[in-house]
């Protein structure tokens, strides 16, 4: 087992220890205490972490891996525990590990929190602030759609939190959509699942099909990689929870926004029998291609407010360079 922690002191349990380059647990800078150490090791030698975590219940899938709700027995702490699967050398393990102590670092009222991480039996498990609200994609399903109201308090944190990874911890998203966007009963929007391990990201990228219908056309193409292109996906979740469908997922031939506008003029999201009817499921490569190659989609006129539009217009421009930057979306009165 390799985990992360080590006792120091018991005061504030606020942020995990730093990780040595072998994957070992390296010195905590002062005044970083390790709720990590204080979960796992406090009172409790030699005792595995995973004997203290009691599984409540499924709370769904992640990327590569299964989220599942646990309470903390020593200290009653409910958090969310997401299990990857992985079959990896152990310098690749050791690796992902040391890659994850950025998590230690996280305050961000935007970041979903970070309790620590362990692997074990072939898996890597990270323990993570519970949000009772779950994701916006199971949001959505009962909601049918999003207001505006409520999209312009999501862009705001959804930006904010992008903002925060880039400029404190020099970091990228890498796959923002609406399951990687969690609500709490406090009405708080936090962002989770980061690219912050490369090792991780390469490791289990044969279970990322489903973001690529979220990624931005350059991703696609091989071209160079930026924070415009988490501002594509952001763009392209809000449309999609404006709308209450996914927008590239499904196609055909006489498919579009202006086709369903009235289904959702008529307050239901575009589902049963109308897309049972219309549109069809595309292959992956069909999906990538129609990324690349189609216009970017857009929110129908008359739906929301035209600023809020415009907004994602600008979120959605092909070329990045054309696209609007962090700078630019925060001004916009329309999300305020």
């Amino acid at each position: 087992m390799t985990a992360l922690g080590k006792v120091r002191n018991i005061k504030g349990l606020t942020l995990p220890p730093t990780v040595s380059e072998d994957g070992g647990i390296g010195d905590e800078p002062d005044g970083v205490v390790s709720f990590r150490s204080f979960m796992f090791n406090w009172r409790f030698p030699g005792i595995h972490p995973h004997s203290l975590l009691v599984v409540i219940c499924d709370l769904g899938c992640g990327n590569g891996g299964v989220v599942v709700k646990v309470r903390h027995r020593p200290s009653g702490i409910i958090m969310a525990r997401k299990l990857i699967r992985l079959e990896v050398k152990p310098s690749t393990r050791n690796q992902i590990i040391k890659e994850l102590k950025v998590l230690h670092y996280c305050n961000s009222p935007y970041i979903v929190g970070f309790y620590g991480a362990f692997y074990s039996d072939g898996e890597i498990s990270i323990c993570m602030e519970y949000m009772d609200g779950l994701s916006l994609d199971i949001v959505l399903k009962n909601a049918g759609r999003i207001p505006e109201k409520i999209l312009g308090k999501i862009s705001i944190a959804v930006l904010n939190g992008l903002q925060y990874l880039k400029e404190k911890l020099n970091i990228l998203h890498r796959d923002v959509k609406p399951s990687n966007i969690l609500v709490n009963s406090q009405g708080e929007i936090k962002l989770c699942d980061f690219g912050v391990s490369g090792q991780l990201i390469n490791s289990t990228a044969n279970s990322f099909v489903g973001t690529r219908s979220y990624m931005a056309p350059e991703r696609l193409t091989g071209s160079q990689y930026s924070i415009q292109s988490d501002i594509w996906s952001f763009g392209l979740s809000l449309v999609e929870l404006a709308v209450g469908q996914r927008v590239i997922t499904f196609r055909c031939v006489s498919f579009n926004f202006a086709n369903y506008k009235q289904v959702i003029f008529q307050g239901r999201s575009y589902g049963g029998e109308e897309a049972a009817a219309s549109p069809r499921g595309m292959a992956i490569f069909e999906l990538l291609d129609y990324i690349v190659n189609e216009p970017a989609p857009t929110l129908p006129r008359g739906l929301l407010s035209d600023e809020f539009t415009d907004f994602t217009d600008k979120c959605l421009r092909k070329n990045p360079i054309e696209r609007a930057n962090m700078n630019t979306l925060m001004l916009f009165d329309s999300i305020r």
